[in-house]
């Protein structure tokens, strides 16, 4: 799933410095074959021709495809996904699963996937897709994470980094099993909660 620079660009590539109109026109192409053909559609050359961009300048922005794909990605996610606050985490939560999972049914999903696949057997997949989890601090996860922290409904030895990662794990598990159900939601949300609530401290009988 990797191109290579040709010797002889056939358009005239943009500086190192990102162009606000190229770089979207970019992101606008790689999205537009992302949905009609996948992410195998998702080459340079088709890139750079929908772009009307150098593949140079794709090189220089985006070292391999995944980051590509990857920013695609977060931008549709971004675009499509709000930052839901009902007031309790179980809420959040149940809230936050609905709208992932609707994403991923619209055809986000398996773009995803096909990351997640291609991880497997290539380094650059690997580290764009850990890039991505390890730097996505805007997701509204992070801050449903926050606010149960602050509201006590979370235990203080609880790493917020580890409750993203357990959270995303479960999720995972469920698009790639094809299982994305959403009258499965409240049960899982539910073990989730179960699992991150704030219990007061054992203690010892006299």
């Amino acid at each position: 799933m990797s191109d290579k620079p040709d010797d002889q660009p056939s358009r005239v590539s943009a500086g190192p410095q990102r162009n606000d109109e190229t770089h979207k026109a970019i992101l606008d192409a790689a999205e537009e074959l992302l949905t009609l053909g996948g992410a195998a559609a998702v080459t340079y050359e088709a890139v750079a021709r929908r772009a009307r961009a150098g593949k140079p300048t794709l090189y220089r922005w985006w070292p391999n495809k995944f980051l590509l794909l990857v920013e695609v990605y977060d931008r549709r996610k971004k675009a499509r996904m709000s930052a839901p606050d009902t007031g309790s985490l179980i809420g959040d939560l149940g809230a936050f699963l609905a709208e992932l999972w609707a994403f991923w049914r619209q055809g986000s999903g398996e773009a995803f996937t096909a990351m997640i696949v291609a991880a497997q057997s290539s380094d650059e997949a690997r580290a764009a897709l850990n890039g991505y989890f390890a730097n996505e601090l805007g997701s509204p996860l992070v801050g449903i994470i926050e606010r149960a922290r602050q509201r006590g409904e979370m235990a203080p030895t609880q790493s917020a980094a580890s409750v993203r990662e357990a959270v995303f794990a479960a999720c995972w598990f469920r698009l790639l099993t094809g299982r994305l159900v959403d009258a499965d939601i409240p049960a899982l949300v539910t073990t989730m909660v179960d699992g991150l609530a704030s219990r007061p401290e054992r203690q010892d009988p006299i």
